[in-house]
Order: structure tokens, then C-alpha cells, then sequence
């Protein structure tokens, strides 16, 4: 850790005792969490955003024009059929026969790896358990798993920055919103795009739009690679998929804050547009978006994810999306020759 991530000391032993625990035992940790730190009215107001988002994602798919009819109907087909978990699993993990004890630190360990094993092979031979999750409640993150068609919210990402019940729509739709978002456009990205419906590996698309597809991820691509991390390029390929979820979320958050603005009869900027600290609520979203990916990494960590992970660096994931939005350059009034600036005939628009 010390040579690839930077790291200048262990954590606190308390720490480490933490992750071992969740590795063991995680889902019953995920309990206590939901109990102190996850409340009714958290899953309600996300469920409310994630349905908009949805809602807007459909009209997208409708209305795209570079999509053809029969990959227009698969995709929205997708889209229908998405399975959706929020907040923690509906029958937790019965960890009753697993023995612990106090001073056999080694054993307990064998005995955790033991007890899931023997949980892994029950399932082998039977029909895919759909309310299984793959990630705890406690942590921070989302995802989209292809195989079952489902986007997954665990109860840790409702919290600041991605979510705030004290705060107003404009903020939790850069965050919540815009995490919906990149993890539904992950159903139709260069991965995602390769299962139906059911989750089975299937081509529907068409050659044309296939290709048209792959036109508009080349220019991600090649944007991505305009960023550099201590002097290293990034890799444009290995992240395409995730700025393209960036990009492709943040759109359709905004356009679900939209409605959300719309039907209240209230303006996202203008003069009719209701002041907070001195910024609009469309300027409000846009530097909500930024604040969620504040990030304070070691160098040699930085170094190391640019090699590995297929999520660009902060810079990139702020930057990147909100260069290739006209309402951004707007909202801020961007013009040429500013840092942020990036000519119309050089945006792209995918989702």
C-alpha cells in the first residue's frame, strides 16, 4: 500500500477490526446501519427521484433520433422491465449457526470463510435468487447488475453529497439524481447495451445503430484523453463506459428536475428563478454535481486508479459532463477561450 497507494501508516486497528467484521458478517452490520442511520422518509423521497429520472430516461429512448424503431422498442422494453432495490435487502443473511469466539481470532475467520462457502454452494443447481444483493447496505456506491436487469441503491449512498432530506431538489438531483441516471444508462452502454431485457447476452441492436453508437463513444473517448494525472494520459477506452454514464445521468437528472420545476410553476434560472447563496437552482445543480466528486487522493493512489479503474479521475467526471452541456454554458454563461468552454461542434450527446 505504501508503494502503490500512498499510504503513510496503517489504519486504526478499530478500522481494520471493522472491515473484518464486514467481511464476516457484513450484512448483519448492514442491519444495525438501516436501524441508527436510514429513515422511512430517505427511501421515499429517493424512490420519488429515481421514478422521475426513470420517467425521463423513457422520453429519451422515444425520442432519440439516431435510434432505429426495433432498437428503440428493445430499449425501452429494457428500461420497463429494470428491477429496482433500494436501501437494504427485503430477508437478511441468518448468520445464527455461525459460532464466534471471543480470543480465537484465526478460527473465527475460517469458520466466516466456512459459513459463506456453505451459503455459495446452496445456491449452486437453483433458480437465480432475484432479491439477492451484491453489496452491503453500509456502503457507498450504486450499480447496475446486467444479469438480472436491476439498478441497486444501497442505504449508504443516501446520505451527503449524494442525498440530503434538509436539502432542496436542485442539490439532490445532481447527486441522487444523477447517480440513477449513470446507473440506468449502464443498461445500454458498451457493456450493458450486450444483455436484453431478461439478462440474457443478446445482439439487439442494429448494425446501424451499433455503429452510430460507437461513433459517439469515440468522441468520450478521445475527451477523455485529454485529461492527464501527474503527466499520465488517461486511458479513454477504459473509462468510456463511465463517462458515458456520467454524462448520459447528469442529462437526465436535469431533465427530471425540469419536470420537477415545470409542474411547480417555478424557474430554474432567469429572473423568475428563486436565489439561494446568490446562484440559481440550475447553477445550484451544477455545482452540487461538482461538490459530490471532492475527492483528496495521494499521488501514487491517482497514479495507480488511472491505470486500473475504469471511473476516470474527479477532474474528468466534473468536467467532462458538464463541458459537453449546453445548459451548463448557459447557466454560467461560458464562452469561448474560458477554461470550460467546448464549441458546439465538439459536444456529444449520446443519452
Amino acid at each position: 500500500s505504501r508503494t502503490l497507494s500512498g499510504t503513510k501508516e496503517l489504519k486504526p486497528r478499530w478500522k481494520r477490526a471493522l472491515s473484518m467484521i464486514e467481511r464476516a458478517m457484513g450484512e448483519a452490520l448492514g442491519q444495525m446501519y438501516v436501524a441508527r442511520h436510514f429513515p422511512a422518509e430517505a427511501k421515499d423521497r429517493a424512490l420519488d427521484i429515481v421514478n422521475r429520472v426513470k420517467e425521463a430516461l423513457q422520453r429519451k429512448l422515444a425520442e432519440l433520433p439516431w435510434l432505429q424503431e426495433s432498437t428503440r422498442e428493445s430499449a425501452l422494453e429494457k428500461m420497463q422491465a429494470f428491477g429496482l432495490k433500494i436501501g437494504y435487502p427485503e430477508e437478511w443473511i441468518d448468520y445464527s449457526s455461525l459460532e464466534v469466539v471471543r480470543g480465537r481470532h484465526l478460527d473465527n475467520i475460517f469458520r466466516a470463510r466456512a459459513f459463506e462457502l456453505r451459503r455459495t454452494i446452496d445456491f449452486m443447481g437453483k433458480p437465480t435468487d432475484r432479491s439477492r444483493w451484491l453489496m452491503l447496505p453500509q456502503t457507498v456506491n450504486a450499480y447496475h447488475y446486467p444479469e438480472n436487469n436491476e439498478i441497486v441503491f444501497p442505504a449508504a449512498i443516501l446520505q451527503p453529497p449524494f442525498f440530503n432530506l434538509d436539502a432542496d431538489d436542485a442539490v439532490n438531483y445532481a447527486g441522487m439524481g444523477a447517480v440513477t441516471g449513470h446507473e440506468m444508462t449502464h443498461a445500454f452502454d458498451d457493456k450493458g447495451r450486450k444483455y436484453d431485457k431478461n439478462g440474457n447476452l443478446r445482439d439487439w441492436w442494429t448494425e446501424e445503430d451499433a455503429a452510430e453508437y460507437e461513433r459517439r463513444s469515440a468522441i468520450v473517448v478521445s475527451q477523455a484523453e485529454e485529461f492527464t494525472v501527474y503527466g499520465t494520459k488517461l486511458n479513454g477506452k477504459l473509462t468510456c463506459g463511465e463517462n458515458t454514464a456520467d454524462l448520459g445521468g447528469l442529462k437526465l437528472a436535469l431533465d427530471a428536475l425540469e419536470d420537477v420545476y415545470s409542474a411547480r410553476g417555478e424557474a430554474l434560472e432567469g429572473e423568475a428563478a428563486v436565489l439561494k447563496g446568490g446562484f440559481t437552482p440550475l447553477q445550484r445543480f451544477f455545482l452540487s454535481w461538482a461538490q459530490v466528486w471532492r475527492d483528496n487522493a495521494m499521488k501514487e493512489h491517482a497514479l495507480k486508479m488511472v491505470t486500473l479503474d475504469p471511473h476516470g479521475p474527479h477532474e474528468l467526471r466534473v468536467n467532462g459532463p458538464l463541458s459537453n452541456m449546453p445548459a451548463f454554458h448557459s447557466a454560467f454563461a461560458v464562452t469561448e477561450g474560458q477554461g470550460m468552454w467546448r464549441a458546439h461542434e465538439q459536444r456529444v450527446d449520446i443519452w
